[in-house]
């Protein structure tokens, strides 16, 4: 409603002159009041308030995704096929089609804790809880399921690569077992994408062990849905395992590898056939006794190469 307001006709065009009550929304972007910021920004609750602001702040627990690889027991390459009639039926279930189904249809799933099992060890005074191991424990996982239940037939195509239906023998341990990833999903304040990978874990040697049944009733009239328990040997976090290596975000993860700590020499003895090796090591360690830089380099024959023990 403007204070002032009047119009004129001419030349057939209406020409209309106004004073407005409020100015404000002609600029908006200019309105010093949206530069303004409240509170101050090096207090507690500044600083508190500025963390939760930054990407998304808080994890949800509705924002994350899994993904299932499949084991080298079910390529379909061996003569039974894994209880299936023909190839295609093996080709269709095993393509990754299906795959994208059951990560969509993932409801429900938990990342797997780690528990340092202890030991106690009273020496004077209260007592010491000495670790001497750890274990981890079964996950369960929820799906939605569609009416020809393909995703549990996933599971159920996964779980006959341990055992096969027709002579009941068992396969070997690495043609059903495979990885599997469970990422939390967020958005970083610098980036424009909204479900980057702020969290991973990764579980070897995985392998659904229980497939639970499927429940009708005529008195419910829900989406069907069934739960998969999954056995593995141990997890490992993407970022902490691969410090220094790993952008965060970053999807990609292979399994870590310890080198074998030999240097130079070491490493290229290695590789020689046993005969060989044997001189090689009896000579390197005669040098190391008697060689006398050892005692000015620090036991650096040729400096900057470090000769190691051998144990071969």
């Amino acid at each position: 409603m403007a204070i002032l307001r009047g119009g004129k006709r001419i030349g057939g065009i209406d020409i209309g002159i106004g004073i407005p009550r409020d100015r404000s929304l002609d600029n908006v972007l200019g309105d010093p009041r949206l530069k303004q910021r409240q509170g101050n920004g090096e207090s507690t609750i500044g600083r508190f308030i500025g963390q939760v602001a930054e990407g998304e702040g808080f994890a949800r627990p509705n924002r994350f995704l899994v993904d299932f690889i499949l084991p080298n027991g079910v390529s379909g390459e061996t003569d039974e096929i894994q209880g299936f009639s023909t190839q295609s039926q093996l080709r269709a279930m095993n393509q990754d089609q299906n795959k994208r189904r059951v990560q969509a249809f993932c409801s429900e799933i938990v990342m797997p804790a780690r528990e340092g099992a202890q030991k106690e060890i009273r020496h004077n005074g209260p007592v010491r809880k000495f670790v001497y191991d750890h274990t981890y424990g079964d996950i369960t996982a929820t799906f939605y399921t569609d009416k020809f239940m393909r995703e549990r037939s996933f599971f159920e195509m996964w779980q006959k690569a341990a055992f096969s239906n027709s002579t009941h023998n068992m396969n070997y341990y690495n043609d059903y077992v495979a990885p599997l990833d469970i990422f939390s999903l967020g958005q970083f304040a610098s980036r424009d994408e909204r479900d980057d990978i702020t969290y991973g874990v990764r579980l070897f040697e995985c392998y659904p062990k229980t497939i639970s049944d499927v429940s009708f009733s005529h008195q419910a009239n829900e989406i069907q849905t069934f739960t998969v328990t999954f056995s593995y040997r141990y997890w490992v976090n993407f970022f902490l395992d691969r410090a220094g290596q790993v952008d965060v975000g970053q999807a990609d993860f292979k399994q870590p590898t310890v080198k074998r700590a030999g240097g130079i020499f070491g490493g290229l003895i290695s590789k020689l056939p046993p005969e060989i090796r044997r001189a090689g090591r009896d000579v390197l360690n005669e040098l190391r006794k008697k060689a006398p830089i050892g005692r000015v380099t620090g036991g650096r024959v040729f400096p900057p190469f470090r000769i190691p023990p051998l144990n071969i």
